[in-house]
């Protein structure tokens, strides 16, 4: 088996989306690979520069079906930028396509700026700062994403059903986490950030109400499923696609270990589920 070599590559980005009038260092965890497979990306999609970035989305999110899933790649320490495009789980699946979606629509669809809105997305304020500035909780990157101007929060217009959040996994869980079992120093910054996602107000779509809402639901649209595991928010994360008239889930499967699109419809996804309770909805801007 060809063996694979990690290169640490240090870029010096002058952006105000990083460092407002400074040098900012992003180190960056990658494979010449992931360089190649974004350079066919944006070779494939240079004439669809216009179209949506949902539409996007779909067409990238297709692009990379059967890429194997590979479960808790970020996790190096020192937090650095983990660019995979070898190897996806789902949340890194939905953040991948659609920093590549964004950066096909910019003027600039390069290698760098693919790695600026990564960064953006995945990390609060689209700054490394340790491994607590990662966004863990898919309704505070929802959140985070909407102030960044960068997805619409669209659940409660769709279904107007308040979703009680009380996550607090993360820190009454520790030792289901490499770097908090390492530093439990970190475990009080988890916890204030829990709370802060406590203190917001957020909606989602209950699973007995999809079947009335289903034709408001997008292709492209990034999905989070609500689960009632204690602590946690959601726990799958995908992208719809409508597939003769009813919508289904492209996903990195923990299951299949690749990139799919759910034989069932979403509805029926949710109900094989015995803990998914419903979807909260991001809509690509």
């Amino acid at each position: 088996m060809k063996k694979i070599v990690l290169i640490l590559l240090t870029l010096t980005i002058v952006t105000s989306m990083f460092c407002k009038g400074q040098v900012a260092e992003v180190k960056i965890i990658s494979d010449p690979k992931d360089k190649e497979i974004a350079q066919q990306v944006f070779e494939k999609f240079a004439n669809e520069k216009n179209v949506s970035t949902a539409e996007l989305v779909v067409k990238i999110g297709t692009y990379f079906k059967e890429t194997p899933y590979v479960g808790h790649t970020l996790e190096i320490v020192p937090e650095k930028l983990v660019v995979n495009l070898r190897e996806l789980d789902c949340t890194t699946y939905a953040e991948t396509v659609l920093a590549l979606a964004r950066t096909v629509k910019s003027n600039i669809p390069d290698f760098e700026k693919f790695c600026k809105e990564l960064q953006t997305i995945r990390y609060h304020e689209g700054k490394i700062n340790g491994y607590t500035s990662r966004i863990h909780y898919f309704s505070d990157w929802i959140f985070e994403n909407a102030q960044k101007g960068i997805i619409s929060d669209v659940s409660e217009e769709i279904a107007n059903v308040p979703y009680p959040l009380n996550v607090n996994f993360m820190s009454t869980h520790p030792e289901s986490y490499k770097q908090l079992k390492q530093d439990n120093g970190l475990i009080p910054v988890i916890s204030k950030q829990e709370k802060t996602i406590n203190e917001r107000k957020m909606y989602f779509i209950p699973e007995e109400k999809l079947a009335g809402v289903e034709e408001k639901l997008m292709d492209g649209d990034i999905v989070g499923l609500t689960t009632a595991i204690r602590g946690m928010d959601v726990s799958h994360v995908g992208i719809l696609v409508r597939q003769n008239g009813r919508i289904h889930l492209m996903h990195a499967s923990s299951v299949l270990k690749k990139v799919v699109v759910s034989e069932e419809t979403l509805e029926e996804y949710l109900k094989s589920s015995k803990s998914t309770t419903g979807i909260i909805v991001a809509r690509p801007k």
